[in-house]
């Protein structure tokens, strides 16, 4: 009997160590499950994908001092997708290259495929087109002279034109050797109002034509001009220039007035001209020590008149001794 109970407490401590070291156990593992819990909560933020487009800028790799390339694209459609954060940081920074390699083409007609450096490895990504075709021409730089090109039609009835002027006499052109040889002439696009009774004063744009006025596809540089074309009543008649000194201070000066334009058109009413016989131009003379070519704008109210062609002329001032 005496065996029988100390075997009973025996068993009972036994199981009470048991489950001492059972809440032990629990009680410790419990913050570690919440971690793991809380780690895991986050893990669709940091794994989560996202997908965008950018339109990015093509460049070539080409010799382009013996080639010039037509027919691509200036921009291609860049798909991405990948981390999202990534994503956004490559949208937002276009740390990367997109380009077609043409360095081992020549001369003709090729399809290529786009090619990008830069791109995070853990992005995929296709272009838009994914290919283009380009045409490699030999490249060729000319120079030719300016021509103004304006609408006659827009001038009004009873008014006239005189010559226009642009603040460039040549341009230089570069392209593909093929659209070189097609350029007939190269213009200034004088934009002319309608109705126009007044000289236009307005920057052209520049362009290169063929024999069926079709514009050819070439670099032109400058692209535009600075152009005035001069727009007066009808009437007119052609005159003499008379060169008068202005500015002089003493009575023992004297000057020699020469310009290379002797003559003049002139605009005005038929009273006007009828009145007129030659055309004054002041020319001063204050700032001429020896000798002096001066640019001298030729006055309609000075001569009672609407207007000349040229309304400038270039004189030469020499100082008598």
């Amino acid at each position: 009997m005496k065996k029988f109970l100390l075997n009973n407490w025996a068993y009972r401590l036994l199981a009470l160590a048991f489950a001492i070291l059972l809440f032990l156990y629990v009680g410790s593992s419990q913050p570690g499950t919440t971690s793991s819990v809380k780690n895991n909560s986050n893990s669709p933020t940091l794994t989560s994908n996202r997908s965008t487009t950018i339109s990015a800028q093509l460049s070539l790799t080409v010799n382009s001092n013996k080639y010039f390339v037509t027919g691509y694209p200036e921009k291609v459609q860049l798909h991405l997708t990948g981390p999202s954060a990534l994503v956004t940081t490559t949208a937002n920074t276009q740390n990367f290259k997109v380009y077609a390699d043409l360095s081992k083409l020549g001369v003709g007609t090729h399809r290529v495929r786009i090619q990008q450096d830069g791109l995070n490895n853990d992005l995929r990504y296709r272009f838009e087109p994914a290919t283009i075709k380009v045409d490699i021409q030999p490249r060729k730089t000319v120079t030719y002279p300016l021509q103004v090109k304006y609408n006659k039609e827009n001038i009004a009835s009873g008014y006239q034109p005189g010559n226009a002027s642009a603040d460039v006499k040549n341009v230089k052109i570069t392209g593909a050797s093929d659209q070189i040889n097609r350029i007939k002439t190269v213009v200034a696009q004088l934009n002319v109002p309608q109705n126009a009774k007044s000289s236009v004063d307005s920057q052209a744009i520049i362009e290169a034509l063929d024999s069926k006025q079709n514009t050819v596809n070439v670099v032109i540089t400058p692209a535009t001009a600075d152009v005035t074309l001069p727009i007066t009543p009808g009437n007119s008649k052609e005159l003499p220039i008379k060169l008068e000194p202005k500015g002089i201070t003493d009575d023992n000066e004297s000057f020699t007035l020469t310009s290379a334009t002797k003559r003049v058109r002139v605009f005005g009413t038929k009273a006007q001209l009828k009145k007129l016989d030659s055309v004054k131009a002041e020319v001063d003379t204050s700032d001429v020590r020896t000798t002096k070519t001066k640019e001298v704008e030729l006055d309609p109210k000075l001569n009672n008149v609407k207007g000349f062609d040229p309304d400038r002329i270039s004189v030469k001032v020499n100082r008598n001794n």
